[in-house]
């Protein structure tokens, strides 16, 4: 078995690896880099040579940064089946369909006011682009097995998001398992991940891998945020990843409405088609998810869902106190920049950013405390207060990662962490290797090794 680490090797997103196993050539993801610029210059980079040629691709779940990149590879004549579970699929329909408007709603405003540094710009991909790839998405149900050339795969639920898999490869006598993203046990919407199955060579994210999430009620917080902003006057914004994440700030919203911690009038506006269109999956596919189906069924109750530009516009305008849901989760663009800049240089207003934010990304600048970010070309000074609610995240923490790995039925021969910012993912190494007693180890970005 010989295993490729194109991507997510010295950073957390570019989920990009292949395994060469049995004969048979599999990518297990095709996302995007995202964060700093020298990460995400890697996604205009020529496809390495082995991924064009893999025989098939199978997608973990359907955040960007685990299958965003994939109309990069069809445009470059990569033709292949795509397995993912049907909720997967699902979701991926909106996200690159969104993620290819985005590309070009950037660069034509980039050639329009003249800040993008090259000649013309170009967006990383099209809808047309984006369709194309979405064409070769074939369903493959968790527990069901399917044959690609001498190597079969299998997808077992873990939590983390709707549709989210691990996956299992066999072939030639040989195993590997890929976690993709484990999600928590505890988690608002979705179920803990069913056990581990056993393999030889585990690849094993580590996102939250050197950290523990705070045992607060998230919610409480998220409800005393709320009061003391709009007992000033001011508005809540919470940029947010459309998939997953807005869902459980819906229902914790609900949740504090129904229990009268926050006021039943207070306007909530949900201004991201994609979520909006995710919100109506989560409801489709509400057997996947831990809560009953009846309060899925209220997600979008007394919520106002602003589905165009224009009244995304009128909505930046807007002075009385609100709740405002906008992608994108990182501030790394849509909807939400157009928010941040009406919004953080008033003091009286709160950013509050629910979940992990990648290294230089904006949102983790805001975080970091920056007196102000660049928007559109123009700097924004950053008055508004602003908190980070970690535990709104969808990834198992460190302590839950661990528990996932004891489900296995026997320790794999190799481990190799993978997902992680350098200290996280050495973090997990290291607890793995003296917790577990497993071999471990963290491949290099571009690393080949035969396990």
């Amino acid at each position: 078995m010989q295993i490729h680490f194109h991507g997510a090797t010295d950073c957390v997103t570019g989920s990009r690896h292949l395994v060469d196993i049995g004969g048979t050539r599999i990518g297990l993801d095709c996302g995007l880099f995202q964060g700093f610029k020298v990460l995400r210059e890697r996604n205009w980079a020529e496809p390495p040579s082995d991924l064009l040629a893999a025989d098939a691709f199978v997608l973990s779940h359907a955040h960007l940064d685990h299958s965003g990149w994939l109309p990069v590879l069809v445009k470059h004549g990569w033709k292949g089946p795509v397995y993912a579970s049907p909720a997967t699929i699902d979701l991926a329909q909106v996200l690159l369909l969104d993620a290819a408007h985005l590309n070009e709603e950037d660069a034509r405003r980039a050639n329009r006011y003249g800040y993008s540094k090259h000649e013309k710009a170009l967006p990383l991909y099209t809808r047309k682009e984006a369709h194309r790839a979405l064409a070769l998405l074939k369903p493959l149900r968790p527990g069901q097995l399917q044959r690609v050339g001498g190597a079969t795969l299998t997808l077992s639920p873990v939590g983390h998001l709707l549709g989210a898999c691990a996956v299992r490869v066999e072939g030639g006598g040989e195993s590997l398992l890929f976690s993709g993203d484990v999600g928590r046990s505890d988690d608002l919407l979705m179920p803990p991940p069913a056990a581990a199955p056993g393999a030889d060579v585990l690849l094993v994210e580590s996102t939250y891998g050197n950290r523990r999430h705070p045992q607060t009620d998230v919610a409480a917080e998220l409800g005393a945020i709320v009061r003391d902003t709009i007992g000033r006057g001011g508005s809540v914004l919470l940029p947010s990843f459309a998939v997953g994440r807005a869902q459980a700030l819906l229902l914790a919203i609900q949740r504090l409405k129904a229990a009268g911690e926050i006021p039943h009038k207070l306007p909530v506006f949900l201004d991201s088609p994609m979520a909006i269109a995710a919100t109506e999956l989560y409801r489709r596919h509400a057997r996947l998810l831990r809560i009953p189906a009846r309060e899925s069924r209220t997600l979008m109750d007394t919520v106002h869902a602003v589905e165009t530009a224009q009244q995304s516009m009128r909505l930046t305008r807007m002075r009385y106190p609100a709740i405002v849901i906008s992608a994108s989760g990182m501030a790394t663009g849509g909807r939400v920049l157009h928010h941040l800049k009406h919004l953080a240089p008033d003091p009286r207003n709160h950013l509050v950013f629910a979940g992990f934010q990648v290294g230089g990304s904006r949102g983790a600048r805001i975080v970091a405390g920056e007196p102000e970010v660049k928007i559109h070309g123009e700097y924004v000074p950053v008055r508004a207060q602003v908190s980070q609610l970690e535990g709104f995240s969808g990834h198992a923490d460190a302590d839950g990662l661990l528990a996932w790995l004891r489900t296995m039925p026997a320790a794999p021969k190799q481990t190799f962490v993978v997902h992680g910012e350098p200290d996280a993912a050495d973090t997990l190494r290291h607890r793995i290797q003296d917790e577990l007693r497993w071999r471990v180890r963290v491949p290099q970005h571009g690393e080949t090794v035969r396990a």
